[in-house]
């Protein structure tokens, strides 16, 4: 796609981001998110501190469907940084730097942090 000589960058419905690039950006927003969910769990523990009212209040909050769906955001987040940081300590060490390897293990790495969450939250359910 020209516009006379000059030629037109790919568009974003046309542009499909590479594996590498997504989850490179992901990164970078789950250690935002891992920074909000923390200030909460904070919360959560200072209302516990605060007596038993205050506790009730932030009980009431995390046991909704909304604070459910937070937690459950934020241990996917937790996880998601925690297999990807581990990514990125095998490369450090020279190791899995080839464009098949980087594919292979962050479809691995997105498996995991699947398995890890649904893991959690079934044991968490169920004790």
């Amino acid at each position: 796609m020209t516009t006379g000589n000059r030629p037109l960058s790919p568009h974003m419905k046309i542009y499909k981001f590479p594996l590498n690039g997504l989850m490179s950006g992901s990164h970078r927003v789950t250690g935002i998110l891992l920074s909000i969910g923390t200030l909460l769990f904070a919360y959560w523990l200072i209302a516990a501190a605060y007596g038993a009212e205050s506790y009730e209040t932030a009980q009431a909050f995390f046991g909704s469907w909304l604070g459910q769906l937070m937690l459950i955001g934020w241990t996917f987040c937790l996880y998601y940084h925690l297999v990807n940081g581990i990514r990125h300590l095998i490369w450090d060490m020279g190791k899995c730097l080839e464009k098949e390897d980087l594919i292979k293990t962050g479809r691995i790495g997105m498996a995991v942090t699947a398995v890890l969450t649904v893991a959690t939250w079934i044991i968490g359910y169920s004790v």
